[in-house]
């Protein structure tokens, strides 16, 4: 059984809170570093279809000899600006994921972009709860969403978000953005939990919570996810490092190092603005 703690969605799901995540990572690659993933004991693992690395992904998936069940598997809609989306052009490209993966179903479904100056994303969710009441996605969510996006589509749907997936690290803590998911009972998952590598596991404050502990910066900052309540998708390709991000579960911080790693709030943003990006 998995160590991982689980949180529970808006529509009864258990979802584990530490995944793994192949964003990057080649569809050739993919295949060893999920299936070190999950020896090391993740059964979280986060695709998308703009990665190309769903065929690799569903390999490891297949050849793993866990059981489906013991499994949440991820992907997401790469809604391009090139495509017209209609329910059917959105059930096309869910029915070429789980193709990929060689699944019946995924555990989470979620729309990549909200690309807000289309606003088409308000179809695509009614295709999305479609999909959910089909039982071939057990949720959907979206990712990058900003507050003003959220709230349009639960109230033209009725549909909550069971997630929103969105850039969140100690420089970028989303302190707002997760005040809304609270409100409607929205999960929040960090991507780039880590910050890239860009420059927050070099600060001074992390390694000496590390010293205290006894673990690297990467496993304070891991650990700083699980306790505030982000569901935690750490990416890497090197064995040992996979296996170092999953070893985050002996150990608490204590309000001291809550308070000091709020602190490194900065408000910078390592990807693109939600509100700006539109990559078709």
């Amino acid at each position: 059984m998995s160590k991982v703690p689980t949180i529970t969605l808006n529509n009864g799901v258990e979802m584990p809170q530490l995944g793994f995540g192949v964003w990057q990572v080649a569809d050739d690659e993919a295949t060893a570093a999920v299936s070190t993933a999950l020896e090391a004991g993740y059964r979280s693992i986060d695709t998308a279809a703009i990665y190309e690395n769903e065929t690799g992904t569903g390999k490891a998936l297949a050849t793993s000899g866990i059981a489906r069940d013991e499994l949440f598997v991820t992907t997401k809609l790469w809604n391009s600006a090139n495509e017209t989306w209609t329910r059917d052009s959105v059930l096309r490209e869910f029915d070429a994921s789980l193709a990929k993966l060689g699944l019946d179903y995924v555990d989470l479904y979620l729309i990549h972009w909200p690309r807000a100056m289309r606003e088409d994303y308000v179809t695509i969710w009614r295709a999305f709860a479609e999909i959910a009441e089909s039982g071939r996605a057990k949720a959907v969510g979206v990712s990058n969403f900003h507050a003003p996006q959220l709230e349009r589509v639960i109230a033209e749907t009725s549909l909550v978000p069971a997630v929103n997936q969105v850039e969140l690290h100690p420089n970028f803590p989303q302190t707002e953005l997760r005040a809304v998911h609270a409100r409607h009972g929205i999960a929040t998952e960090a991507w780039s939990p880590l910050g890239q590598g860009r420059g927050l596991l070099e600060e001074p404050v992390l390694a000496r919570i590390g010293a205290k502990h006894g673990k690297s910066a990467a496993q304070v900052v891991l650990r700083w996810h699980l306790q505030v309540g982000n569901v935690a998708i750490p990416k890497s390709v090197t064995p040992s490092r996979i296996q170092e991000n999953f070893d985050v579960f002996g150990f608490e911080l204590d309000a001291d190092d809550l308070a000091a790693i709020s602190g490194l709030d900065t408000g910078t943003r390592l990807g693109p603005n939600p509100d700006e990006f539109d990559w078709s």
